[in-house]
């Protein structure tokens, strides 16, 4: 859906409020060198009519009077063009920064929903080349129609004065001339949005197929992702070609228009000359503020690409700033404090926006302090989700959890969340060093506290034999670490945060037996004595939970030890008896 440049501009002035006086002063310079271009017909005007009526009254002296005149105004002008050009794009270039702090701040604050339907390419590309743009046109926008607004606007009374029948004349092409580039000005907009989409379209290819260019390689595919790559290009290349024409269609259309103009002039003004009505001095500052009307005229078609690409990319700024974060920022929301860790599930159903069928039905589940809960069942069965609903990652359709009798919905998130530690199988680690990674569980920590916490984690011991330590550079994505040590950093991160409520999401499914040994040990020491969800494949691995719960399409099927459900020859033994016969191909290989 478009928006209108009203809606747009309206939405964009809130940003010029920080550097309102910086904006005055810049319209104050424009000002000021519009009145240099408006002065010099009125002196060439001047000289020619006294030299045509007495020449003998035009002196030296008047003529250095004048030239002195406009040789100030021309210093004038030189300074005020300085700050236009320096300080006024500084204010442009402040006012982009503003714009990608926002909407990197408002990317912080949205759900999991929307990153769940949005690529990271076409993300990146709003944040970055989408605004670079708006310093020129933050800068240019007011300074420009201010400028042409003043000088049509003076023109057209200098102009009137001199002789009104041939200024209406000129000004009757005007509506003529903007209805007809109002047709290439619109089509530009819609061909410069495309563009930025599909650029947003090659990033999010490009990032796709780097961050699995071992796999790429693995298969021997360069020449496929090239052959994606080339059909997202050319398309790029088209939309360009179809932008470049509406560009040329908008030009043409606007010489054509200059060029009318000055015949008229031409025409009916030697007609009025030759008629008495216009003397050839007004004449030649005719023709002179004709070509200053023109050439701000030209200056406003020439902004109007700028203005295009600056409205298509806040367009996209704002799209995404429209959309609705977690936070709900209620009067009533509360802080999490000294959290004992029972947690209840009272009739909590849950089911994604896109109107696919309900992820849980109706789940009802009482969990006490310190008690390590084990969830079981098929694939898409909402394991992960039914635990993604604690942290409020996604909120509850219908129902209620809470937390040592507090309903999470009356909870900021920030309190929540921090009492919260997450551990996944597909562990995301910071370019940076180990511990910057370790640190991010809390990042007020000192040295000795992480140490102390990869220490807990198991990591210490492979930390002491890298070539600096805790300081060595890990790479992108942990890229230098092996599935065992980077799971060993992400537990040693949740130590250090030290939340008194665990969720386990498949810790362990991706790792090797041996390295699951090693992290198995780090989970035992961590689970102790706090409130924990335990998602596993591997239901070896959760023989000494506390409780089980067996959860299928129908919700939650069964409950109980590993012992009980056993024993009831049900869903749970009928997994258990499957995993089993898994683990034992899985040592055989």
């Amino acid at each position: 859906m478009r928006i209108s440049n009203t809606h747009l501009i309206k939405r964009f002035i809130p940003y010029y409020k920080k550097y309102k006086w910086i904006l005055l002063l810049d319209l104050f310079c424009a000002t000021l060198t519009t009145v240099c271009d408006l002065v010099l017909p009125l002196i060439v005007r001047f000289i020619t009519n006294t030299a045509i009526n007495d020449l003998t009254s035009l002196t030296v002296e008047t003529i250095l009077k004048l030239g002195l005149v406009y040789l100030v105004l021309r210093i004038i002008d030189g300074v005020a063009n300085y700050f236009m050009a320096d300080i006024g794009h500084v204010m442009g270039a402040r006012i982009e920064t503003d714009m990608r702090r926002d909407l990197f701040s408002h990317l912080q604050k949205l759900p999991f929903s929307f990153y769940s339907d949005t690529k990271i390419g076409q993300l990146m590309s709003r944040i970055t080349s989408d605004l670079f743009d708006v310093t020129e046109f933050a800068h240019h926008c007011p300074e420009e129609f201010f400028i042409a607004g003043l000088k049509i606007g003076v023109s057209f009374g200098i102009l009137a004065s001199i002789n009104i029948w041939l200024t209406l004349i000129i000004f009757a092409a005007l509506p003529v001339m903007i209805l007809t580039t109002s047709y290439f000005r619109r089509r530009m907009r819609t061909a410069f949005k495309q563009a930025r989409v599909q650029t947003g379209e090659i990033n999010a290819q490009v990032e796709d197929n780097l961050l699995g260019i071992r796999v790429v390689k693995s298969f021997a595919n360069e020449n496929i992702e090239e052959l994606k790559f080339e059909k997202g290009n050319s398309k790029f290349l088209e939309i360009k070609k179809q932008t470049y024409r509406y560009m040329a269609g908008f030009q043409t259309t606007t010489r054509v228009f200059d060029g009318l103009m000055y015949l008229l002039v031409v025409v009916f003004g030697g007609i009025f000359m030759i008629n008495g009505a216009i003397n050839p001095g007004d004449y030649v500052a005719y023709l002179m503020y004709v070509t200053t009307l023109l050439v701000s005229i030209r200056r406003i078609v020439e902004f109007a690409e700028q203005f295009q690409r600056g409205m298509t990319g806040f367009e996209r700024f704002i799209e995404i700033l429209d959309e609705p974060t977690e936070c709900k920022n209620l009067d009533n929301e509360v802080e999490l404090k000294n959290v004992v860790g029972d947690i209840v599930f009272e009739d909590v159903s849950f089911q994604y926006n896109d109107g696919c069928d309900a992820v849980l039905s109706h789940i009802d589940v009482k969990v006490k302090a310190g008690e390590n809960i084990a969830i079981v069942g098929p694939s898409g069965s909402g394991k992960t989700t039914m635990c993604h609903l604690i942290p409020r990652f996604y909120n509850v359709t219908s129902g209620r959890i809470l937390i040592d009798g507090q309903d999470i919905q009356s909870l900021t998130l920030h309190s929540l969340r921090s009492q919260v530690g997450v551990v996944q199988q597909d562990v995301y680690l910071f370019s940076g060093t180990v511990y910057e990674n370790i640190s991010y569980g809390r990042i007020d920590a000192d040295r000795a506290s992480v140490i102390q916490a990869a220490k807990h984690a198991g990591a210490d011991e492979f930390i002491d034999k890298l070539k600096n330590g805790y300081d060595t550079y890990i790479g992108e994505r942990g890229i230098k670490l092996s599935g065992g040590q980077k799971q060993r950093l992400s537990i040693a991160r949740v130590f250090l945060k030290n939340p008194p409520i665990l969720i386990l999401d498949e810790a362990t499914s991706a790792l090797d037996n041996e390295s699951e040994r090693i992290v198995q040990e780090s989970l035992k020491e961590l689970t102790r004595g706090r409130t924990t969800f335990t998602i596993a494949h591997r239901l070896t691995t959760i023989k000494n939970a506390d409780s089980i719960l067996v959860l299928t399409e129908d919700g939650i099927v069964e409950k109980g030890s590993h012992e009980e459900l056993l024993r009831e020859e049900g869903v749970y033994y009928d997994l258990y008896q499957m995993y089993r016969e898994l683990d034992e191909l899985d040592e055989e290989f």
